[in-house]
């Protein structure tokens, strides 16, 4: 067992929001949501006090990019049409997206981090992961120190989980949101992680936590204890292995710097909209090159991928992406051409395509993957 792998995955706390209320602090505690489209700044009046935008007033298409606790308590979460929003919390407060302040504060609590533990893999604008191993300081307390520095940076909490690896990490900052601090000790993984739904996996999307529930698997541990040959009949043989093996604590992915890149992808915009089903062969032919140029693209780099993507504009405009983390990491053109097989299997074609993407992230070079794991690598998780 590798004992010494310390592995933390730091998310802020509803960052944008938290964000916006630095600047507006009149809005602590109040049910407040960001997102939209020509959404009004907020007004200020002669008395020095501000008028704000409700979502009960507000008309038109558009998203919610986030929402404080309070608003999340009314069902209101990111990616929600607005207007459905507007049904379940009308007064709710409207603040418009301001991401030049988002990466000023994303900016600023990394490098804090930095300053502590400086082995940072970058996973967006709001959550890093971080290992540990080599820190002297045991869990808790580098934990407390993270986030102490953190808010002296910015002003903002944040919620770390510390396990021995990256995907019980991202699982555990979670559980005890806001300003938490979470640490998975041997032998935690049936009481912590097991009860919770299979859904908190990441990488068990909406549509795969709905198969699985058809199939009477509802939690981590009902997906334990499945039958292997029931996941592969009904996922494909690289997703099922993923599954159980996520469900068992079974994650070695290293950290991966912010020297490396993050994403590497291929995509191509139709000419005309393509359909799913009429254009099969032709779709099928330019998904195959695709994949295949991805797969150069890697092979040249010298890195190889855990996890492949797809990416769907539709003639709507709409944007769909699907991925899969994989067991082993590839760069082979078949594996990728599997892989993202299976993604597509996992999304919606009921419209004309714009735009068809592959991409491949998750990436390691090649010699660090094919460094051979240990025994103790391979127990469960631990």
């Amino acid at each position: 067992m590798e004992t010494n792998r310390r592995i933390a995955h730091l998310d802020m706390d509803a960052f944008y929001a938290s964000v916006e209320l630095l600047r507006y602090p009149d809005l602590r505690g109040r049910a407040v949501v960001i997102g939209g489209r020509s959404v009004h700044q907020p007004a200020v009046q002669h008395d020095g006090s501000r008028t704000y935008s409700r979502l009960k007033d507000y008309v038109g298409r558009g998203v919610t990019t986030t929402s404080t606790y309070e608003a999340r308590a009314l069902g209101v979460f990111s990616g929600m049409g607005v207007m459905k929003a507007a049904k379940l919390a009308p007064d709710a407060i409207l603040l418009p997206v301001d991401f030049a302040a988002y990466r000023h504060y994303s900016r600023l609590f990394k490098a804090a981090v930095a300053s502590i533990a400086p082995l940072i893999e970058d996973r967006g604008i709001d959550e890093i992961y971080i290992d540990l191993s080599a820190v002297p300081d045991d869990s808790l307390a580098i934990a407390q120190r993270i986030k102490q520095a953190v808010v002296e940076a910015t002003g903002l909490t944040c919620s770390i989980g510390i396990t021995p690896n990256k995907l019980l990490s991202k699982i555990c900052s979670d559980l005890d949101k806001p300003n938490g601090i979470t640490i998975m000790a041997e032998g935690d993984l049936e009481q912590r992680i097991w009860p919770l739904p299979a859904k908190k996996i990441n990488g068990i999307g909406p549509k795969a936590n709905e198969k699985l529930a058809a199939l009477g698997i509802v939690t981590i541990a009902d997906l334990a204890a499945a039958d292997p040959t029931l996941l592969q009949e009904n996922f494909g043989r690289s997703f099922a292995a993923w599954m159980m093996n996520a469900a068992h604590g079974i994650e070695n992915r290293p950290i991966v710097t912010e020297s490396e890149p993050k994403t590497i992808s291929r995509e191509t915009t139709f000419e005309r909209d393509m359909h799913a089903r009429r254009n099969k062969a032709e779709l099928s032919e330019i998904f195959t090159e695709l994949c295949a140029g991805l797969a150069k693209d890697l092979q040249r780099k010298a890195y190889v991928a855990y996890t492949i993507g797809i990416k769907l504009r539709f003639d709507d405009f709409r944007i769909v992406t699907r991925d899969i983390t994989l067991d082993v990491a590839i760069n082979d053109a078949s594996k990728i051409r599997r892989a993202a097989g299976e993604c597509l299997r996992r999304a919606p074609l009921d419209r004309k395509l714009r735009l068809l993407g592959v991409k491949a992230n998750n990436l390691v070079t090649i010699e660090t993957a094919n460094a051979e794991p240990t025994q103790d690598q391979l127990a469960l998780g631990w």
